[in-house]
């Protein structure tokens, strides 16, 4: 199954969905095993071992947002996995919601990238508790039309602001990417240490963005569909928006080369405090998506994603993984913006202000 059409049988599937407590679920597969995630990840490549252990997928739970998922949780909704990103962790982790991980009873811990790994207050704390496992990485870039926009036209990401883009743009709604976004237009690479000043640059700069923007989009099928039928010609979209849309034939592609950089996530998996299910099955589920090769593959050749655990990454065909970007993790990683944890006080700003400029303020 393509990436693509496993993305539009997602989005299908949702439109179908029952409402379990606070959040929509998928039909159940695996009843002692709930993971609460984006949607598309319940796709069975991405765990083909758990299903060749257990016989089924587990249930699967989705989320639009980290926002949502954290409301959503706190709020009492129960599943025993979650699929947080980097920017998130320590909030999560803050309020309580998270359980930590015993890494004995995880296959390949000790073969996670060593430079993820490094990212501060991400996966583990000053006292060596381990709280998350990065496992999906990549970035938000550019992503234009080839036969509507020039190469030469996106250079610079201050492109999503030119006037001439005027109602043919679409940036996520999502203020983590809206920020990572901004954060570089105005030539800052660590939004975590961002001035007052820079805020209000930043916030002034997703002013004259809103002025071009279309559609707000909240997943990736909602993008590759407004890219692929030509409803917009450039947007500020993750790694498998341009993978996707190419694969449907359409004339899409991405640019790492702008001249400020890029910006790179982490995302990987939680375990949720009070989980309701198998911690057996929830431990072997994270041991099925890291330690594997044939995921790592998946991964990268169907979503354009970096796998985060170094050895299975390594495993994947060297030409593919040239071709993504991800031959040489550390040419991959220069002058990029982590979308590392902020303070909570500057992520509420960027919550509040965000909602304000999409409102048209």
């Amino acid at each position: 199954m393509t990436g693509l059409t496993t993305r539009l049988a997602a989005s299908a599937a949702l439109a179908i969905l029952l409402a379990a407590g606070t959040a929509g679920t998928a039909s159940a597969a695996d009843a002692e095993l709930t993971i609460f995630d984006w949607s598309g990840y319940e796709a069975p490549e991405f765990h083909p071992k758990y299903v060749e252990k257990y016989g089924d997928s587990p249930t699967f739970a989705f989320f639009g947002d980290e926002d949502e998922a954290f409301e959503k949780i706190r709020s009492g909704f129960k599943a025993d996995l979650a699929h947080p990103c980097s920017q998130s962790v320590v909030k999560w982790r803050e309020a309580g919601l998270l359980e930590p991980l015993d890494t004995s009873k995880i296959s390949g811990w000790e073969d996670l990238n060593p430079g993820i790994m490094a990212m501060k207050d991400l996966a583990t704390t000053e006292d060596g508790t381990a709280w998350f496992m990065p496992w999906d990485w990549g970035n938000t870039l550019v992503t234009y039309n080839t036969e509507k926009v020039g190469a030469d036209e996106v250079m610079s990401v201050k492109a999503f602001a030119d006037p001439k883009f005027e109602g043919r743009v679409s940036i996520g709604d999502n203020v983590d990417d809206a920020y990572a976004l901004a954060s570089l237009a105005i030539g800052l690479h660590d939004w975590t240490k961002m001035t007052d000043e820079q805020f209000a640059q930043a916030s002034d700069f997703l002013r004259q963005v809103h002025k071009n923007v279309r559609l707000y989009w909240t997943d990736t099928t909602e993008i590759v569909q407004a890219l692929t039928g030509g409803e917009i010609d450039l947007a500020w979209a993750w790694n498998d928006a341009a993978v996707q849309s190419a694969a449907a034939g359409a004339p899409i592609k991405s640019n790492r080369e702008t001249a400020e950089g890029l910006t790179t996530w982490v995302c990987g998996y939680v375990r949720l405090k009070n989980a309701p299910g198998s911690a057996d099955k929830a431990y072997g589920f994270l041991s099925a998506v890291n330690d594997d090769p044939a995921v790592a593959n998946y991964i990268v050749n169907d979503w354009g994603y970096g796998h985060a655990n170094a050895k299975s990454l390594a495993a994947v065909d060297p030409a593919i993984l040239k071709e993504k970007g991800y031959d040489d993790v550390a040419k991959f990683v220069d002058k990029t913006l982590f979308q590392a944890p902020v303070p909570s006080s500057l992520k509420l700003r960027m919550i509040e202000e965000f909602e304000k400029i999409k409102a048209g303020y």
